[in-house]
């Protein structure tokens, strides 16, 4: 959407409400947004509404569709607007409704740089890679032709069945490249098509954070908000067990997140996190403007040489709700321990009350 029709939207929104699809990280938005006083809606799939009734506080008001990409409908739209709603986008939205439908077709003020989010896609030209490389921070060799891997991978392969899953799985030469992609196309886990377009990447070594930020246009700075690692099965289990026991069982190892566990950095090594956050925001401006609006992650590895190396990168909310009650580093900035869902609440808040709504939607 232009801006120009944004502004004319939101010029009557004398009070606004948040609205969320029912899925990924609507609890923390939803959770955040009732911290600071502001009404919520969910929009729920059939069936899949359990956690947003039982959790009575958390929404005003609970819509439950077929499916979730009628949230995209004329009629959805048209209440959206009527009821002076602004959507706040995760994963999930952007997994059903399809970022063609998100940037030409929803025409509901978004929180969020629309144009920006398919940038997390290693499909897309001007991807993640190319923004970290652009901001000047360092990332995993990518190898575009596999027969020219010399050094232990990673392979992100999306799953057959399960298209919100990616099936990774680690190789140390072309060889066993093709012995592990031909054994799990055999077995239904992935599909040749989406092999052509794996990502492999160089299988960096060391400890593994997610270092959490938020930024928009009037933000005074980049916030670091937080740090979690994340649960994965059955890679955990797996890792858990005696290296003879992984040898005899011979299991495919599987990187689905199940959940987050809290971590803090080493005050030494926080000048570097910061510093990584800042580049990110100027690097994203450049090609992506008016850049990040809202919150991003950047998934980092810590070398031995204490590198910070960034493997992935989230461009909307993360979906890590832990580092709402365990980040010491909102408390050493506002006095309190919050996380990106409230962030998002008081950045919207406060663009209401000066009048720069327009500024931070999209």
């Amino acid at each position: 959407m232009k801006r120009s029709e944004i502004s004319k939207i939101i010029q009557n929104y004398s009070d606004f409400r948040i609205g969320v699809l029912g899925s990924h990280s609507a609890l923390e938005i939803m959770d955040g947004a009732k911290d600071e006083g502001i009404s919520t809606v969910v929009i729920c799939q059939k069936g899949r509404d359990i956690p947003y009734r039982r959790f009575k506080r958390i929404a005003d008001e609970i819509i439950v569709v077929d499916k979730f990409s009628d949230m995209a409908s004329p009629k959805m739209q048209k209440m959206f607007l009527d009821t002076n709603t602004i959507i706040v986008p995760h994963r999930a939205l952007t997994a059903y409704l399809g970022y063609d439908t998100i940037e030409k077709k929803f025409r509901v003020p978004m929180f969020g740089n629309r144009t920006l989010f398919q940038a997390e896609e290693r499909s897309f030209s001007k991807n993640q890679y190319y923004l970290l490389e652009k901001s000047k921070i360092r990332l995993p060799k990518i190898f575009r032709d596999p027969k020219k891997i010399d050094r232990p991978v990673i392979v992100k392969v999306q799953e057959k069945k399960r298209k919100l899953e990616r099936a990774f799985f680690t190789a140390s030469n072309y060889k066993d490249f093709l012995t592990k992609s031909q054994d799990r196309i055999k077995k239904g886990i992935i599909d040749s098509k989406d092999l052509k377009k794996a990502s492999i990447e160089e299988l960096v070594l060391g400890t593994y954070m997610n270092f959490n930020y938020f930024h928009t246009p009037i933000s005074d700075q980049v916030d670091f908000i937080g740090i979690e690692r994340r649960l994965q099965t059955n890679i955990h289990d797996y890792n858990a067990l005696p290296a003879k026991q992984q040898l005899d069982i011979n299991v495919d190892t599987q990187n689905i997140e199940v959940g987050h566990t809290p971590a803090s950095i080493r005050e030494s090594l926080l000048e570097k996190v910061i510093e990584m956050g800042d580049k990110f925001v100027a690097g994203v401006k450049k090609v992506y403007p008016p850049g990040i609006i809202g919150p991003f992650s950047l998934q980092s590895v810590i070398t031995k040489d204490l590198e910070m190396v960034v493997y992935d990168v989230s461009l909307r909310v993360p979906g890590n709700p832990i580092v709402a009650t365990t980040s010491p580093y909102t408390k050493y900035q506002y006095g309190e321990t919050f996380g990106v869902g409230r962030r998002i609440a008081m950045e919207i808040k406060r663009a209401h009350q000066e009048g720069r709504l327009a500024e931070v939607l999209t």
